[in-house]
């Protein structure tokens, strides 16, 4: 759906009614495209622990001190 500047300032209300319900409004000054209004998505957060499972693995000697490990301390 077009509209103008002018109708997009008069008919908001009715124009995100609209965009909440999936259409989009592409919003014209003197008959060029100049906004688009679209509905607004909330991205979920990544889970980090699923996209690792499987590729992270804990060598059985994690807990060890190397025998060439050397004191910093």
């Amino acid at each position: 759906m077009n509209v103008t500047v002018h109708e997009a300032k008069t008919q908001l209300s009715r124009l995100l009614r609209r965009v909440a319900a999936g259409e989009e409004v592409i919003i014209l000054h003197r008959d060029r495209p100049v906004a688009k209004l679209v509905a607004f998505t909330r991205k979920r957060p990544r889970d980090l622990r699923a996209d690792l499972k499987g590729r992270v693995r804990i060598a059985k000697d994690f807990d060890e001190t190397p025998a060439d490990f050397e004191d910093y301390a």
